[in-house]
């Protein structure tokens, strides 16, 4: 009886990074349900309520001054080196870079494009609103504060909401986003929630941001990511274009390299043929000799292709001739 080999756990491993055969039919596309929704419109009047508490200069300002005031990286400075490092996990390029080669893998492996596409839609809707939000608003970062007390508002700085934070909660937040299973999205989504807090609170440690900064930034992150299914519709057109224009192009250079080029025709120019073969191939006439005397070597003239050599001399004659002028 044979027993079939009993798969480690290495070989399981390396088994799920083999490429599927097709596109599984299990993935399950987010929609917009009526639950979230809801929570759309909940975590956007909490982004209002955060943005009128800072103009009004509220409580929420006088805790960001405090903050400030404490001074977080002098209390403890132990750890400054490791906030230093730790706060590149919300920064735009590295953390873009990782992602999207885990993402490309995926995309890779399961016969998609979505992927990839979704992060890139995310990434997108960030530099959009967190952008104009940070422009437009203009608050100035506690290192560049001028008056104490109050909220810094339209002086021309770019720290509010904290672009660090938001981009930690999307760039992390879509791993669980695209999630296959359940229990891998719950994980996901409570380290993308610690590791985004986390990037916030270092920011403030470090006296870049302000606390309703961070605050703002992870509520502009968390709305991108809930307002994102919205978008599917868009992803699903974006990847059955590309995967169209894929296929044309496909068959477009299998039908060229079907088809045998025809050479234009080439002038065979004959070589020239050797003089014994042409001797031998075209008979010549037969040469008949003039009946005359003969002539000793010494009287016949040498010719040559530039002509005689010797002078004529008409009162010569050949030996064995007479003379008419003699009696």
């Amino acid at each position: 009886m044979r027993t079939e080999p009993k798969l480690t756990r290495l070989d399981r491993v390396f088994a799920r990074l083999d490429r599927e055969p097709e596109r599984p039919a299990h993935i399950d596309v987010p929609k917009m349900s009526r639950h979230r929704i809801v929570l759309v419109a909940a975590t956007a009047a909490f982004y209002g309520a955060i943005v009128w508490a800072v103009v009004i200069t509220s409580w929420l300002v006088r805790l960001d001054w405090q903050v400030m005031f404490f001074r977080p990286y002098q209390q403890w400075s132990e750890i400054h080196w490791f906030v230093d490092y730790y706060v590149v996990l919300g920064q735009r390029g590295p953390t873009a870079v990782m992602v999207a080669a885990w993402l490309g893998w995926r995309s890779w492996r399961q016969h998609t494009l979505r992927p990839l596409l979704a992060l890139g839609v995310s990434l997108l809707l960030l530099n959009i609103t967190v952008g104009a939000a940070k422009y437009g608003m203009g608050r100035l970062g506690p290192h560049y504060a001028t008056v104490i007390g109050s909220n810094e508002m339209w002086r021309g700085g770019d720290i509010f909401p904290s672009g660090h934070t938001a981009n930690a909660v999307v760039t992390w937040g879509i791993l669980a986003y695209l999630a296959s299973s359940g229990r891998a999205q719950r994980w996901l989504s409570a380290v993308s929630a610690v590791t985004s807090l986390g990037v916030g609170l270092a920011t403030v440690y470090l006296g870049t941001h302000w606390l309703s900064d961070v605050l703002l930034g992870w509520v502009a992150g968390l709305l991108i990511m809930l307002a994102l299914p919205w978008f599917e519709p868009l992803i699903a057109r974006a990847e059955a274009r590309i995967f169209e224009l894929r296929d044309r192009w496909r068959s477009r250079r299998s039908s060229t390299a079907s088809v045998p080029v025809s050479a234009p025709p080439v002038a065979v120019t004959p070589l020239p043929a050797d003089r014994d073969d042409v001797a031998a191939r075209s008979p010549r006439a037969p040469a008949y000799l003039a009946p005359g005397p003969h002539t000793t070597r010494s009287e016949r003239t040498p010719v040559t292709p530039a002509g005689s050599r010797r002078p004529p001399h008409p009162e010569r004659l050949p030996r064995g001739s007479t003379s008419s002028a003699h009696p």
